[in-house]
């Protein structure tokens, strides 16, 4: 309970404090309501698959197409004030919203601490001891940068609609306690003790999910999973038009690693547990090696000479290694996931200098690892800090008599974007479990085999395996009754959030050009990020199988900045200009070992977090990644009441996105707006990946008070 204890004192603070300085205080005046009604209705401009929407390997239909609806949100928002007594004041903020078009329930109405939660702020503000204070569930905002949030990070963002909301819809209010101070004539500043959580993400779902494993088990194996939910359950928000490649390579129904591990358990039951092949003894090669003759029964067609006719399966009768191993996947997947794309005749398609799927990212995994893998089933799980847990942050704001204003501010807390480790556990006691990644000299160079072993010395996968002729020099041990752990494995994806230092800066300054009435406005906003998580990729480790080590997520730092500059022609025509550039400060690109066959080349390197995904060799990150933006913004009409806007923003990479909204005044208390959201450009960018989400939306808010 100590680690709540700050929080927990900070939070009956904010209601205690108040409430004894309220004590002799009585009501002064009504409570005003105020509010608008909403409908927002959105339509598809294009058609094809969403990221992540398909069913198979084969599905290529699309549930939504040119002009579907794509959103129709109704919503009652009501604003409460009130006073108490001369110096103290409270707000509530309900908001009522339902969306038909959700992919499911979680997306469609109520849940809290999104942005849909029907309680979005409830605050009172009061002064004591010369302090100003607002306690309660909130919004701070500290950044200002137009398209984007850098040093606006006290709040958690709801990116259901990526950036097509405005701010102060998508930030997600949460309890905290504000307290404010002048400092001299010219300075200000404030502290905030805020309530941890994290951003919701579309294909990133709240809660454990159980066990995941296949439909499908030989009859005749003795490897069959532990008892457990075997749905389909990490493919949850299927058809949500904003699932990014690098969340659905983790969750994906059938891109997704937690998917196709339990798939690989189940095909490497197939290949141990049902005796279509015997137990390897002298060669631990992987079927597929490519050019690697060590095991010819794969690599030549219709040539398995050291297998019996009665040993040789029949997937494996007149076809290479490539369509062998496709038949022997599909016996069990079914072309949910994306196993292996290599044709089941011919072999076609299959390329491990260039992978698209999981299986040829793996050309020096051996029988041996696959053993290891025997009926692995997965699991997707939480392990978030308490609600409670507190965030803390201080920023000074100041001006000078020059007229430059600036601010620096310092933020301790729990990075808001979830982090996913992945880790062996045993599925019955969920102890963590260690690799034992053993070496030995192959017919072609050094290779690498994988067990999987408990802190009692107790190895999990397929019983019984006879490793004796390599023993000691592949320092494996063999997997008898005595020394077998008596289940599969389960690899684990555990969702973390990791404590970060967030140190930013912003300053702004008017440049008189003596052009029209209005000035230059130059800014900029600075942030130096401590302790990131940020996934790493090791291609060796995964080209022999050594999932936990080639799939990980590390500390890094970061600096990033806004410089912009902001102008008005023609009296009311704004014009604002930005470069945004992200550093990673601990990037990561190494070559780890080189295929001494076939001349591949296996690099160890910092992923792109966003769009690392199968089909693009699961991709490198930046270490300088730079954006371009413009924002044009215009009032029009007799009385300047209705308003232009336009935001096109470039990444590099060919990344682009443009926002164009318009809303027009039809009366005082009626509004009418139109919003054009268009992705374009690379599909293996931010941006580029949702040229099939782009859509018009038409909406209309009549307000009330």
């Amino acid at each position: 309970m100590i680690r709540r204890s700050t929080i927990v004192q900070a939070l009956c603070l904010s209601i205690a404090l108040p409430g004894a300085a309220l004590a002799d205080f009585e009501l002064t005046e009504g409570v005003r309501v105020n509010g608008f009604f909403q409908n927002r209705t959105a339509i598809n401009l294009d058609d094809g698959l969403y990221t992540g929407e398909a069913d198979s390997t084969l599905d290529t239909r699309s549930d939504h197409a040119i002009g579907n609806g794509m959103r129709f949100e109704n919503a009652a928002r009501m604003f409460f004030n009130g006073e108490l007594g001369e110096t103290t004041s409270w707000h509530a903020d309900i908001n009522l919203i339902y969306d038909t078009q959700g992919v499911n329930q979680y997306w469609r109405g109520y849940e809290a601490y999104t942005q849909y939660d029907y309680l979005r702020e409830l605050y009172l503000d009061t002064k004591i001891g010369g302090v100003d204070l607002r306690l309660g569930k909130q919004q701070v905002v500290w950044g200002t940068a137009d398209g984007i949030k850098l040093l606006d990070i006290i709040n958690p963002t709801d990116f259901r609609w990526l950036n097509q909301d405005p701010m102060e819809d998508s930030r997600i209010p949460v309890w905290m306690a504000v307290g404010e101070s002048n400092v001299g004539s010219n300075g200000n500043i404030q502290a905030v003790i805020s309530q941890r959580r994290q951003n919701i993400i579309p294909g990133l779902r709240k809660g454990e999910r159980g066990v995941r494993s296949v439909e499908f088990i030989p009859p005749s194996s003795p490897f069959a999973p532990p008892s457990g939910d075997n749905s389909l359950l990490f493919g949850t928000d299927q058809g949500h038009p904003f699932i990014m490649k690098g969340v659905d390579t983790i969750t994906g129904e059938v891109n997704g690693f937690t998917n196709i591990g339990a798939a690989m358990g189940a095909v490497t039951t197939t290949f141990y547990g049902d005796g279509f092949l015997p137990m390897p003894t002298s060669t631990f090669t992987n079927p597929l090696g490519g050019l690697n003759p060590a095991f010819p029964e794969f690599n030549t067609v219709g040539s398995f000479t050291s297998l019996s006719a009665a040993q040789t399966p029949p997937q494996c009768q007149g076809v290479n290694g490539a369509a062998c191993l496709k038949n022997f996947t599909e016996f069990t997947n079914d072309n949910i996931t994306n196993l292996t794309d290599a044709n089941p005749v011919t072999g076609a398609g299959w390329d491990t200098i260039s992978p698209n799927s999981a299986w040829e990212y793996m050309p020096n995994a051996t029988f041996a690892t696959f053993t290891a893998f025997t009926g692995m089933t997965t699991k997707y799980k939480r392990d978030y800090p308490d609600d409670t847990d507190a965030n803390f942050g201080i920023r000074y704001r100041g001006n000078l008599d020059n007229g430059l204003n600036f601010s620096v501010n310092y933020f301790y807390g729990y990075d808001a974007n979830p982090a996913v480790q992945i880790h062996w556990a045993d599925p019955n006691t969920g102890e963590k479990l260690q690799v034992v990644d053993a070496t030995y000299q192959g017919p072609s160079g050094e290779l690498h085999t994988l067990q999987v072993m408990n802190s009692a010395g107790k190895f999990y996968g397929a019983p019984a395996v006879d490793y004796s002729p390599i023993g000691n020099a592949a320092g494996l041990t063999d997997v008898t009754a005595a020394n077998y752990a008596g289940s599969a494995p389960q690899l684990v994806f555990e969702e973390t959030l990791n404590r970060i230092h967030n140190i930013g800066a912003s300053f702004d300054y008017a440049w008189n050009l003596d052009i029209g009435d209005a000035p230059l406005v130059l800014r900029g906003e600075f942030l130096y990020q401590k302790d990131v998580l940020t996934p790493v990729i090791d291609r060796y480790a995964l080209s022999y199988g050594n999932l936990t080590e080639a799939l990980k997520m590390e500390e890094g730092d970061y600096f990033k900045y806004v410089l912009g500059a902001d102008f008005t022609f023609f009296t009311n025509l704004t014009v604002s200009g930005q470069f945004i550039q992200f550093v990673n400060l601990d990037y990561i690109d190494e070559v780890r070992s080189t295929d001494s066959v076939t001349g591949q080349t296996f690099s160890r390197y910092t992923g792109d977090q966003a769009t690392l995904h199968l089909d693009n060799g699961l991709k490198r990150g930046y270490e300088y990644k730079s954006f371009g933006s413009l924002f044009l913004s215009k009032p029009f009409g007799p009385s300047q009441e209705h308003r232009i806007n336009n935001i096109t923003i470039f990444e590099e990479g060919g990344g682009w996105w443009n926002r164009l909204d318009v809303e027009y005044t039809l009366r005082d208390e009626l509004l009418a707006t139109l919003a054009w959201n268009q992705y374009w450009g690379s599909e293996n960018t931010l941006f580029g990946q949702f040229d099939k989400s782009s859509s018009v939306q038409v909406g209309i808010k009549v307000l009330f008070e």
